[in-house]
């Protein structure tokens, strides 16, 4: 399992690749939303800058922000000629109110353009996305869980439930993520993003139930490196080599 920051904030990216904690970066318009207003472009390219000067050529992921398949193509066209950075994904939808995105996963994917393509909430959208060309396909782990108590989609879940296009398994994000490993076979240069994360515990069994990288907040991740124990006994050694030393 690789660990990736879920962030659009300068000073956490820049912690957090000091840190050595992560080997790369995702990113959308809600988490940008939460930073001083200014150029999109403009905060991509200082995201870029951070990581041109860590040297290690890690992931970066970029939303688009269009509901139009036209748009998302100019979108996607003018992040890489303008952020100029090799192992840029560029991120899709994989559907929204019934429209399919997959043409344009596809079409990027054919022009050379690494596609993350996000949103995913099933096994068959991970696996149809990875055939579509996608080299990432986005699971967005506790929104899947959500899925089962929305009181506003009870309607359409248990239509979807009844025409039998999901099944209650569908709401657990452990059995989507194994069921879509088994799916994902054919794909082999797929990887799993696991997002929409919120413990410690969430990071862990992800990657056990086989997300091939989790995407998680500074502040979670930051979490899983500390326990009361590891606290406990540094302290000890450091007071034995005190008192030895005196």
């Amino acid at each position: 399992m690789k660990l990736f920051l879920d962030s659009a904030n300068l000073g956490e990216i820049k912690e957090a690749l000091e840190s050595g904690l992560i080997l790369g970066i995702t990113t959308n318009p809600s988490l940008l939303s939460k930073e001083p207003k200014g150029s999109y472009l403009t905060h991509m390219k200082d995201i870029v800058s951070l990581l041109k000067k860590d040297g290690r050529n890690l992931s970066l992921s970029v939303e688009v922000f269009s509901e139009k398949p036209e748009e998302m193509f100019k979108q996607a066209r003018e992040f890489k000629k303008a952020l100029k950075y090799k192992n840029l994904a560029i991120k899709i939808p994989v559907n929204y109110k019934g429209q399919s995105y997959l043409g344009v996963v596809r079409q990027l994917s054919d022009e050379g353009v690494m596609v993350n393509c996000t949103a995913c909430m099933t096994p068959l959208q991970l696996s149809m996305a990875a055939a579509a060309g996608a080299r990432f396909v986005s699971l967005f782990y506790n929104r899947v869980r959500d899925g089962a108590k929305d009181t506003e989609y009870e309607a359409v879940r248990k239509e979807m439930l009844e025409k039998k296009d999901i099944e209650q398994a569908d709401f657990e994000p452990n059995n989507v993520l194994r069921e879509a490993r088994a799916l994902l076979a054919p794909y082999p240069k797929a990887e799993i993003i696991a997002g929409s994360i919120r413990s410690v515990l969430d990071i862990k069994e992800a990657g056990l139930a086989g997300a091939h990288i989790v995407t998680a907040s500074f502040k979670t991740l930051k979490a899983a490196l500390t326990h009361f124990k590891t606290d406990h006994a540094v302290g000890n050694f450091l007071n034995d080599f005190k008192q030895w030393c005196a």
